[in-house]
């Protein structure tokens, strides 16, 4: 059984309040439970969620010295700015998948800059919750 850790970025534990027109009207909490029941059986998950960058950055580091087959992020707002959690991100050397509820290409202008996602392997964007399931699924194999 593969194992997985979920880094998820701030704002992420107000989904389902938060623009549920984009972002729709399940909780984060929702969202994890959903997926755990997809892949039971097959994969282990560890969820995290900060709305603070250095934390986000922490937890990507200690990650370099625990046992994950993959690493899943959906870092929210960070993915746009964050320097720090890219570079945090290159230390990694598991696959990196990073995964976006909306089709951020279809937002506004500046979520088309993904700093994140350079250091990643693979991106999802606009799978809804399935971007989890589809990221996690793409390393079962």
């Amino acid at each position: 059984m593969k194992n997985f850790l979920i880094i998820n970025g701030p704002n992420l534990n107000m989904l389902g309040k938060r623009e549920p027109e984009v972002y729709g009207t399940e909780s984060l909490d929702d969202i994890a439970k959903w997926t755990e029941e997809k892949v039971k059986g097959k994969a282990t998950l560890q969820w995290f969620q900060s709305n603070i960058e250095g934390e986000i950055v922490s937890r990507i580091q200690q990650a370099h010295s625990e046992k994950y087959d993959a690493l899943i992020i959906n870092p929210g707002g960070f993915a746009h700015t964050s320097v720090a959690i890219h570079d945090a991100l290159k230390i990694l050397k598991i696959p990196v998948i990073e995964v976006h509820l909306s089709q951020v290409y279809r937002r506004e202008e500046f979520r088309h800059t993904l700093l994140t996602a350079k250091a990643c392997s693979a991106i999802m964007s606009g799978l809804g919750k399935q971007s989890y399931y589809v990221a996690i699924h793409s390393q079962l194999h």
